[in-house]
């Protein structure tokens, strides 16, 4: 009896631990290689494939577990932006700054590498993109030592770029009359907020509707979690007794955490990294659309991401993450290099009908992504750990 109540104390401790939910992240990921590459690959394929009713498995993983993924971090932006990290312009400037230039030196790392390849030249933007589950995972395996500003700026930096690529790379087909429907309901959205509505569940109704329309013009469904987390009320009634914590969107945000940690992510890790590396051979890692992509990911991050915060600084435009030193914006910079399922998918997109540059893509992608999470977290291991202090600086 005493060892099953000690079981159960430890269940729940690892599962209350900021790490939890990234160890879960990565069990998954590894496991989905595992299978992919075995004798249980084919099935594995065929499943993520098969429909239940108008879509695939993988689409309602990609365009419906992750629309709540979105949400949940729409969310916590919305809210570090009125109340938290993000509430002053310095602050606020500087994730977009960073994502701008997280983007745009990847892509002239890759360009430079592959100028006289001019086949492998159409998948420039294959480095600018960040996994930002997996980046997200990968940091919250350190757990603590890692400033709270610091998962707030890599976050809104990382929802910058997939918003950007999203809109770019996976909208096909645009229909404008669901566009237009779902410009109603988002407005319909904002109105329930400006009169106050403080009941969640009109929201969530209005959210999945949104997210068929959204679904149906074309543009990627992920889209209208972002959309709906924007809409959410930061306030409480008046005269109620309550803070802030009672608020419908600290409400939601709770209610959806250690759901979005231990369900939709590790569903997300299972479906996506599960790549087969049938066919790769250590000789592309010499191949230059290979070393493009690596070091777009790795060096172009780093230099990306890092240089244009430490200008943006420099100059006063934007402040530093509080509590945060140059070497955890290092650290944070590399973890950006982490491209892996979004870089996979550019990648197929970018070379839809060569079968050849899709394998060097995938060497280029998965060690740059390897390299990039154990550089990252190794300079955030070694970098001088959060003194808790984050709130009081507010």
């Amino acid at each position: 009896m005493q060892d099953e109540k000690r079981l159960v104390s430890m269940l729940r401790e690892f599962l209350d631990s900021e790490a939890a939910g990234g160890l879960i992240l990565m069990a998954a990921a590894a496991l989905a290689l595992i299978v992919a590459n075995s004798p249980l690959g084919e099935a594995y394929f065929s499943a993520l494939h098969a429909y239940l009713g108008p879509l695939s498995v993988s689409h309602w993983i990609n365009d419906g577990l992750m629309a709540v993924f979105f949400l949940l971090v729409g969310l916590e932006i919305k809210r570090e932006m009125l109340d938290g990290q993000l509430s002053t312009w310095p602050r606020r400037v500087l994730p977009g700054i960073a994502a701008a230039g997280g983007m745009a030196v990847p892509a002239l790392v890759y360009v430079a590498i592959n100028r006289n390849n001019e086949a492998a030249l159409s998948g420039w933007a294959i480095p600018t993109a960040t996994d930002i589950a997996f980046a997200l995972g990968v940091l919250s395996l350190l757990g603590g030592r890692v400033p709270g500003s610091l998962k707030i700026f890599l976050t809104a930096l990382a929802i910058i770029g997939a918003v950007l690529i999203i809109a770019v790379f996976y909208t096909s087909g645009l229909s404008l009359a669901y566009l237009g429907a779902a410009f109603a309901v988002i407005a319909l959205l904002v109105v329930l907020n400006r009169m106050r509505v403080l009941t969640l569940l009109p929201y969530v109704l209005l959210g999945i509707v949104l997210w068929v329309l959204v679904l149906k013009s074309g543009v990627h469904a992920t889209l209208a979690g972002v959309a709906l987390a924007l809409t959410i009320p930061l306030k409480i009634s008046p005269g109620s007794g309550h803070d802030l914590d009672h608020s419908p969107l600290h409400r939601l945000e709770h209610g959806l955490h250690k759901v979005v940690a231990f369900f939709v992510i590790p569903i997300f890790g299972f479906a996506n990294a599960g790549v087969s590396l049938g066919g790769l051979s250590a000789a592309a890692l010499a191949e230059p659309l290979t070393l493009g992509v690596a070091a777009g990911l790795v060096a172009g991050k780093l230099v990306g991401v890092f240089g244009s915060s430490a200008l943006a600084i420099r100059l006063g435009f934007a402040d530093l993450p509080v509590n945060a030193g140059w070497l955890h914006m290092i650290g944070i910079s590399l973890l950006c290099g982490i491209g892996f399922t979004m870089s996979l998918f550019i990648g197929l997109l970018a070379f839809a009908s060569d079968v050849a540059l899709q394998d060097a893509v995938k060497v280029g992608i998965l060690a740059g992504s390897f390299i990039a999470a154990l550089l990252g977290a190794t300079v955030l291991l070694v970098a001088p750990a959060a003194d808790g202090t984050d709130e009081a600086e507010e």
